[in-house]
């Protein structure tokens, strides 16, 4: 069985969050991530087959779970379906809209409307692009800085933003045929980052 070509779906349409996130749904979500039946799944989660079966369309039509298998099972035909991506994420703009870009740059709330408007449009040139049966080219960049102290990260962003002008007036000809945005934040880490890092160094030391 072929296995869940996307890692996330954006879900930009009002209509589509729906419900979605009732406890029952998103347990859903999470049981589908491997194939599965309503039976199947009413015996694991001790619920009705019609109340199950019933959610589980409304996931189908939101476009959050599909068909991926009909098997004969007892004189009667039984449908698998499967999650449509590992996870669901929301676009700001289902929610309100998303105000101006703020100045300061250090401030959580700038680095927070940056993430948003990225998910936003990313999310609508992706499905763009799929229609046309094309690839949207992208790129990102992800890694881990220790500071000694609080003022190392002023310094650190104002260094990081002289070297992206500098590199962007390199590669900017002035001609619009290829306009990229670029987006660039920074955040503390979490302590399961610290520890998968951790885990890595030591593993790379005994190796």
């Amino acid at each position: 069985m072929d296995v869940i070509d996307t890692e996330l779906t954006v879900v930009r349409e009002a209509e589509r969050l729906r419900g979605t996130l009732s406890p029952l749904r998103k347990r859903l979500l999470a049981e589908l991530r491997e194939p599965a039946s309503a039976t199947g799944l009413s015996a694991r989660l001790g619920e009705s087959r019609q109340r199950v079966n019933y959610h589980l369309r409304e996931l189908e039509k939101a476009g959050l779970v599909e068909l991926v298998e009909l098997r004969q099972r007892r004189g009667r035909t039984e449908r698998l379906l499967r999650v449509t991506a590992h996870a669901v994420i929301v676009a700001p703009e289902v929610i309100g809209e998303l105000g101006p870009a703020g100045q300061d740059r250090f401030a959580a709330e700038a680095l927070i409307a940056a993430s948003a408007r990225t998910v936003s449009e990313v999310a609508a040139m992706r499905d763009r692009a799929a229609e046309q049966g094309k690839r949207l080219l992208t790129f990102s960049v992800e890694t881990e800085v220790g500071f000694a102290r609080p003022a190392d990260v002023e310094r650190f962003a104002t260094r990081l933003a002289e070297l992206i002008a500098d590199l962007a007036g390199e590669f900017d000809t002035g001609e619009t045929s290829r306009p990229y945005r670029i987006a660039v934040g920074g955040h503390p880490g979490t302590a399961d980052r610290a520890a998968e890092r951790t885990a890595a160094e030591q593993t790379k030391e005994t190796s």
